[in-house]
């Protein structure tokens, strides 16, 4: 299986948990829909390093986000522990972007110097690019929240796995605009 196969694959197994949890919230109590999401998130965790060989920092963040936010829900048998690990995981991404921005270049920077030393892109657009995902990931953080808290589990299902690349892929489109229009020559 080539790399390529292989990131498609974790794409969809990275969905398996929330709908896992969706399907059984649905049809069974708390307990068994809490403890069939954590089971596939450890799975999901075990085959990334089996065939990655690597388990990346922001699966490892959400896995232990998972497994106590789970285990919560299971000790009060309700599910809104779980359902809150997109709240956490944007607050928490989106607040440290804005972190590394306040206290030098921020992380875009940081990381394309590091790996292409030679193809820097301007400085102004990877600080753009980087506030304006940060209060992407914070409001899509918060997003999430108020639908665990107030939506249904399968509006939650949705904005958790296909819905959160369709809103990234318009705050995308639009950020491309943005940068075109503010570096159209007058």
């Amino acid at each position: 299986m080539n790399n390529k196969n292989v990131s498609k694959s974790f794409f969809f197994l990275s969905f398996l948990p929330a709908l896992a949890y969706w399907y059984l919230e649905e049809n069974y109590p708390i307990k068994i829909a809490v403890t069939g999401g954590l089971i596939l998130a450890v799975l999901e965790i075990l085959l990334e390093k089996i065939f990655t060989k690597h388990v990346h920092t922001l699966s490892k963040f959400n896995f232990l986000l998972l497994l106590i936010l789970g285990g919560m829900s299971l000790q009060g048998e309700n599910g809104i522990w779980f359902k809150l690990q997109p709240f956490f995981t944007g607050i928490i991404m989106g607040g440290f972007l804005l972190y590394k921005l306040k206290t030098g270049e921020g992380l875009f920077l940081e990381m394309t110097t590091s790996m292409h030393p030679d193809k820097v892109p301007p400085k102004a657009m990877l600080i753009h690019l980087e506030r304006d995902l940060s209060f992407f990931l914070i409001v899509y953080g918060c997003g999430m929240g108020a639908l665990a808290l107030w939506g249904t589990t399968s509006q939650w299902a949705f904005f958790k796995t296909i819905g959160f690349y369709i809103a990234f892929a318009f705050f995308f489109v639009i950020e491309m605009l943005i940068l075109r229009r503010k570096n159209k020559p007058e």
